[in-house]
């Protein structure tokens, strides 16, 4: 059954939908829509147009926002803003993935949890804003919770270089340490924690242990204080 009252998200994100089917399709993962008995759409088109969307407006901000940056730098600080990590901390906080449609499948395995989703979800609703209100109100929603804070955001991307520097000047030695590998082998999920003389710190889950290692790298230097 389709949900009909998006009341509670609509006065998270600030707008209210003219059209609340754009959000039922926003929210639709393709597992749903394959084995739904309704007619139902994916959010894949949606997140191709919220994709192309938000890395114009990121673009633009970013350009106006710090004149005196090379290109090179513009577009290392895009990257750490518009990557999986930061998207799907964004959409967790804002609970996207109560709305989320699944198959019972992709459900029972942790689906609504899954990082590449839940940035997947970040350009799906944007793609419905846009269809909806415009390029105004899809400005709204990206400065409003992604390029806010941008400071605090971009250290995600060196997370790994930062806290080796810390812990050099320390005279620590940093090493990360695998917990867990799960999932087949096409959606791996690792997870690691940060030590620090061999004490350990903060864990990051990811799609590769690279991955895994920065977000622990990055939430080890949020709980230590490192700018």
């Amino acid at each position: 059954m389709r949900k009909s009252d998006y009341s509670e998200l609509e006065e998270i994100l600030g707008y209210k939908f003219k059209d609340r089917s754009l959000l039922d399709t926003a929210f639709t993962h393709k597992s749903f829509a394959n084995e739904s008995t309704e007619k139902a759409y994916s959010y894949e088109r949606f997140e191709f147009l919220g994709d192309a969307i938000l890395e114009f407006v990121t673009s633009k901000e970013l350009f106006l926002e710090y004149p005196e940056k090379t290109e090179g730098e513009l577009t290392k600080l895009r990257a750490s803003l518009v990557c999986e990590y930061t998207l799907s901390q964004i959409t967790k906080n804002l609970g996207f993935g109560d709305y989320l449609y699944l198959s019972h499948g992709e459900e029972i395995t942790g689906g609504k949890n899954r990082p590449s989703i839940l940035c997947d979800l970040f350009e799906s609703v944007l793609g419905a804003i846009y269809l909806d209100g415009g390029l105004e109100e899809a400005e709204k929603y990206i400065k409003k919770f992604l390029l806010s804070d941008i400071e605090s955001k971009s250290t995600f991307y060196d997370a790994k270089s930062i806290l080796q520097e810390y812990a050099q000047g320390n005279g620590l030695k940093l090493d990360y340490r695998l917990i867990s590998t799960q999932g087949p082998e096409h959606n791996r999920v690792y997870r690691v924690v940060a030590r620090l003389q061999g004490e350990e710190y903060e864990e990051g889950t990811g799609p590769t242990k690279k991955m895994a290692e920065q977000v622990a790298a990055h939430e080890t230097i949020n709980r230590l204080g490192i700018e």
